[in-house]
């Protein structure tokens, strides 16, 4: 897996990867910061690599919410998701989605660990895994 990893919270380490197509087992229980889209084809990367909760850029959600529609698909493989805005980091770029990415849409379980549309990415994980 070709990612940074660039705090530890707890037990868990905050994974950057510039694409998602990087993401492997080393994921496991880790969190994954993503410079990927959170559509579909991105999703179908993360789903079954057990990341304690994976996020990816919202793309602008595009049309029929495709820049958003893998949050759908990792809920349903158990995953907590959330995408941050577009217009906060660079999409393929993950480090900057670390420092200036804000979060625009949560999947349920993401939400049920506390993730909201709104806060600041960085501040979200450290809160809620910190």
């Amino acid at each position: 897996m070709s990612s940074t990893s660039v705090e530890t919270l707890g037990t868990r380490q905050v994974l950057l990867m510039d694409s998602i197509t990087q993401i492997d087992a080393r994921a496991r229980g880790h969190v994954v910061v993503s410079g990927s889209h959170g559509g579909r084809s991105s999703a179908s990367f993360a789903v079954g690599r057990g990341a304690a909760i994976c996020f990816m850029n919202d793309a602008g959600v595009g049309k029929d919410e495709a820049g958003i529609v893998g949050l759908q698909i990792l809920q349903d493989d158990g995953v907590p998701a959330a995408a941050y805005d577009y217009r906060s980091a660079r999409i393929g770029d993950a480090a900057d989605a670390w420092e200036n990415g804000v979060l625009s849409f949560v999947n349920a379980a993401a939400a049920g660990l506390g993730f909201a549309a709104g806060e600041r990415l960085r501040d979200a994980v450290r809160r809620v895994f910190g």
